[in-house]
């Protein structure tokens, strides 16, 4: 297997085939909390994505050190310094963002899903391939962060990018005003559950739908690849 199918491979499996939320259900706590618009999530999203790519790469590096009695410490050690680092560069270039995600910025230390990796990949696994794992499983966990936040900021605000100025500067956005009002109850945390329920259903019908064989096949159900 080539290098570029090898990571079309991984990517595809973070993406979709072993989402950490739509399928693994981990750091499932900030991914209900903070998505209450797209840019929380985008904001979530990208701190995640940087965590788990880069523990992958140091948990790997450093995986013929670690003992095994003590790996999961070290784990935590490396994930907390890492997560130490994404704070102060949210709160030097992004303070508004870093202000709105408050205490759920310093708790990607206790994410599932970057423990997870680092114990199940990354510590059996040389840099390059945990570098493309980390950053599908990240990329996957934000794809999924950004899409249940704009789902819950339509519905509950009426908005969509909402919030913007927290990422570029500039005066206070209100965002893209599509309805005036919304439905209360998808900004709350009733809404988080039932946006998430919806993502996941949605997720597995598709895989149903492409299990069942095409018409005029012969009959032999196939697994999509």
């Amino acid at each position: 297997m080539t290098r570029q199918t090898d990571f079309k491979t991984r990517l595809r499996a973070g993406l979709w085939t072993v989402n950490p939320g739509l399928v693994q259900i981990l750091g499932i706590c900030p991914l209900l909390a903070v998505t209450t618009t797209l840019v929380n999530g985008l904001g979530l999203g990208i701190a995640t994505l940087f965590v788990l790519t880069f523990s992958n790469m140091l948990v790997s590096a450093t995986r013929h050190f670690i003992r095994p009695e003590i790996r999961i410490p070290m784990y935590v050690l490396i994930i907390s310094s890492l997560v130490t680092c994404i704070e102060l560069l949210f709160y030097a270039w992004f303070p508004g963002l870093g202000r709105t995600l408050g205490i759920f910025l310093p708790l990607i230390v206790t994410n599932c899903a970057i423990v997870a990796r680092a114990e199940v990949y990354a510590s059996k696994n040389p840099v390059g391939a945990s570098i493309m794992d980390g950053f599908s499983m990240g990329a996957g966990f934000a794809l999924l962060l950004c899409a249940l936040g704009a789902f819950r900021e339509l519905i509950g605000y009426g908005t969509i990018f909402s919030g913007f100025d927290m990422l570029f500067g500039g005066e206070p956005s209100p965002g893209i005003v599509l309805v005036d009002g919304g439905f209360l109850l998808a900004i709350l945390p009733p809404g988080a559950f039932i946006g998430l329920a919806l993502a996941i259903a949605a997720k597995n019908a598709i895989d149903r739908r492409r299990r069942v064989p095409h018409k005029g096949s012969t009959g032999v159900r196939v697994d999509a690849p």
